[in-house]
């Protein structure tokens, strides 16, 4: 079954579809709110409020394409208002990036999540969507529903910081 038609069952109410469209989301989705908690038990809690969230409001998606979008859209807000009601910080102590970047050594790595740590939760979460899931501004604009200018604002922002916070070396 294709992809747009899973949406739509799932928009008519059909559990079954909605469940398939969530198994092929739920990796990204634990991993996101896992970088935004950085404890399991918190990260399950996050992806399952999410589900429900998502699982509700599945009539609001216009677009089939931007289910993903959506949906970590979603989680992200559920995120954020877990921190809030929690107070938790957001250690990022323990965040391999080494999906990303093989050829950087396991000291920048360290300083670089120590940099990465340092930054508010706005500009964090430019730089995790932006190159941690490789979104583009205009993805991570509809997620955070702000504006584009505001999106690259920040972007650049935490990359200056990042910059300061590395004591100048380039990432």
């Amino acid at each position: 079954m294709s992809f747009e038609k899973k949406i739509e069952r799932a928009k008519r109410g059909n559990g079954r579809a909605f469940q398939e469209l969530i198994e092929e989301e739920k990796n990204k989705l634990f991993r996101m709110a896992y970088l935004y908690t950085k404890n399991e038990d918190d990260a399950l809690d996050i992806v399952q409020e999410t589900v429900y969230k998502s699982f509700v409001s599945i009539k609001q998606l216009k677009d089939p394409h931007y289910f993903s979008t959506w949906i970590s859209r979603i989680l992200i807000n559920t995120a954020l208002d877990f921190i809030k009601k929690n107070k938790h910080t957001i250690p990022l102590r323990d965040f391999d990036i080494s999906q990303k970047s093989h050829s950087i050594e396991v000291e920048e790595k360290l300083d670089l999540l120590d940099a990465i740590k340092q930054l508010d939760v706005p500009y964090k979460s430019v730089i995790l969507l932006r190159y941690y899931k490789d979104l583009s501004v205009k993805q991570i604009a509809e997620i955070m529903q702000c504006p584009e200018g505001t999106v690259k604002t920040r972007l650049h922002r935490a990359i200056n910081q990042l910059k300061i916070n590395l004591n100048e070396r380039c990432i």
